[in-house]
């Protein structure tokens, strides 16, 4: 798959008056693109796109007005407040004001693969509020602001919690009970956790542990969860840890080096989750012995 790009959005981002502050753009995100930026009022309509667009307003209230004629809605909408405009139809808008925004641009796949495959149609939504949809933006541009190739999987699942949110909360149409699951058989997890172990310093994007045992990423998030009792960034980052404190104790390589051998994108970033997860640091642990 290839990066979701500024060309698979609307074109509001393409308006004079918007103002990007920083994107996922060249971050190898192929299911979502996020953007933060400032936007001046305008009026103008835009040709249906292929991603569904999620707009957070990050600051408000401000009037917006979308679709004409007898179909027009109007509304004053809060920080916190929700935008949602579906794949494939076209959209007239009018932003009355100053607004920052977040916006999440995600694949129709993305939003299948939540459904167990099937077809979705999401509603058109002005000023919806859903906290946990919320949470899940903000997540994903702090994770664009403080990129790390290490956090891949973690984006991904984000991804995926965010497409499932779409999905349950924000659907046309009621969503069908998922069937039950049983977790991933030993075999599948053996192989999942070899790959880990195989691709330790590499970015580790879910699809290619879900191809590993021929599930979709949604499936295999799931069933691995429950399995494991916790998510595969989760237990990446655990693999991760045990080689960075193996290789502390063992040798005389700098710090720095056994950081990014195992899999952690510099010696602060190590730090930090060492001193998370185990109350210490590389240079304490490498002293202990």
């Amino acid at each position: 798959m290839t990066e979701l790009g500024l060309s698979d959005t609307v074109g509001i981002l393409g308006q004079p008056g918007v103002r990007t502050r920083r994107s996922s753009a060249g971050l190898g995100w192929e299911r979502l693109y996020l953007s933060t930026q400032e936007e001046q009022p305008y009026h103008a309509e835009f040709d249906p796109a292929p991603t569904h667009l999620l707009i957070l307003h990050l600051s408000g209230p401000v009037t917006v007005r979308r679709g004409h004629g007898s179909g027009t809605r109007t509304r004053k909408i809060p920080a916190g407040g929700l935008f949602l405009q579906p794949a494939g139809r076209t959209l007239s808008v009018e932003l009355g004001g100053r607004l920052d925004t977040v916006h999440a641009y995600l694949t129709d796949e993305a939003l299948r693969e939540a459904n167990e495959g099937r077809a979705v149609e999401l509603s058109e939504e002005l000023g919806t509020s859903d906290p946990l949809a919320e949470q899940l933006v903000l997540a994903l541009e702090g994770t664009a602001r403080r990129w790390e190739p290490s956090a891949r999987t973690y984006t991904d699942q984000l991804t995926e919690m965010l497409a499932a949110q779409l999905v349950r909360r924000h659907g046309s149409r009621p969503v069908e009970p998922r069937p039950l699951r049983s977790g991933l058989s030993g075999k599948q997890l053996a192989t999942v956790r070899e790959l880990m172990e195989e691709r330790l310093a590499e970015p580790l994007p879910i699809a290619d542990l879900a191809a590993a045992v021929s599930l979709s990423g949604s499936q295999f998030t799931r069933q691995f969860r429950a399995s494991t009792g916790t998510s595969p960034h989760q237990y990446l980052l655990s693999l991760r840890l045990e080689q960075a404190c193996r290789l502390l104790r063992a040798g005389t390589m700098a710090i720095g080096e056994v950081a990014v051998e195992s899999g952690f994108s510099h010696q602060e970033h190590l730090t930090r989750v060492m001193r998370a997860r185990l109350g210490t640091t590389p240079a304490a642990l490498r002293r202990a012995g």
